[in-house]
């Protein structure tokens, strides 16, 4: 009771750093070029994971299965996801971004049915439900029409949502592998994967990148998202989701976007509209129905 009970913890801590992300992410896509920007972030994890796994747990012997699950949650949860959500922050604000990840819970319970058979009950439908109307009800927000700011913030918010996806992904196949890899080694698989994927890309855009033009503030962005973002909420994740079911990962990413959300309003300064508090509110009463205990029969 107790270890999953910091397992949960632990899973919490990292949904608020990953929350943080949203309002980091935005910030540096005002400086860096969205490739460049997670190369730097995943090398400068591999620096930090790489000796610290060689030294506490030295080279884990890894299957050739699992070997294939940890490339497809680095192209799935490091690459795409990062693409998604960098671009995704250019084109809509911080505060839709965090809104928009509510849906996490509810995504990653319909790929827990789909990928590990769990019961689809009635519960979990209607939170499925109430989240998507939730995300719907953002996205209606701008007026639609082909030139206007709101409707790049729409496509802005659908690559959002594959983001949301991506990291719902990411969170499922790590399920399949944290019990015969420990979370150091996961860590540092994934983020070396990461930097590798980012490599090619990164390489054109930092030749016509004016390095000596980012200020010691912006390189501590990229710090932040490579210590704190992925060393630090990544083991963190994967000592919780090796410990606690796939349904109530789920249930807890929900403090994902409240993270997001009031880094938004706080750092940004950006401004909740009415459309914002409904769709807010439609998917926070989506994570409450999902979150809460389906009451036992009589004689069970």
């Amino acid at each position: 009771m107790n270890e999953q009970l910091v397992a949960s913890f632990k899973i919490v801590l990292a949904m608020i750093i990953v929350g943080s992300s949203v309002v980091v992410g935005k910030l540096i896509v005002q400086s860096f070029p969205v490739f460049l920007a997670s190369e730097l972030r995943f090398l400068v994890a591999a620096v930090i994971l790489v000796p610290l796994l060689l030294k506490l747990e030295g080279f884990p012997s890894v299957s050739m299965k699992d070997l294939c699950i940890l490339i497809l949650q680095a192209i799935c949860g490091l690459f795409l996801f990062s693409i998604f959500m960098l671009y995704g922050l250019e084109l809509t604000t911080a505060i839709d971004a965090g809104i928009i990840t509510s849906i996490l819970p509810a995504v990653i319970g319909a790929l827990a049915l789909l990928f590990l058979k769990e019961k689809l009950t009635k519960r979990v439908g209607i939170g499925i439900f109430l989240a998507v109307v939730g995300v719907m009800v953002i996205n209606g927000s701008g007026d639609f029409s082909i030139i206007t700011h709101d409707s790049y913030s729409m496509v802005g918010n659908l690559l959002i949502l594959g983001a949301v996806i991506c990291e719902a992904l990411f969170i499922i196949l790590g399920k399949f592998v944290s019990q015969r890899v420990s979370p150091l080694a996961l860590s540092t698989f994934v983020s070396v994967l990461g930097a590798i994927l980012f490599l090619p890309f990164s390489l054109y855009e930092g030749y016509h990148f004016k390095f000596d033009e980012v200020t010691f503030g912006e390189w501590g962005l990229i710090l932040y998202s490579g210590i704190v973002v992925t060393v630090i909420a990544f083991i963190m994740m994967y000592q919780g989701v090796s410990k606690v079911p796939a349904s109530k990962v789920g249930v807890l990413t929900g403090v994902l976007p409240i993270s997001s959300i009031i880094l938004s309003v706080v750092i940004l300064g950006e401004v909740l509209s009415f459309y914002h508090i409904i769709g807010t509110i439609l998917v926070l009463v989506a994570i409450f129905i999902m979150a809460k205990r389906p009451e036992r029969r009589a004689g069970y």
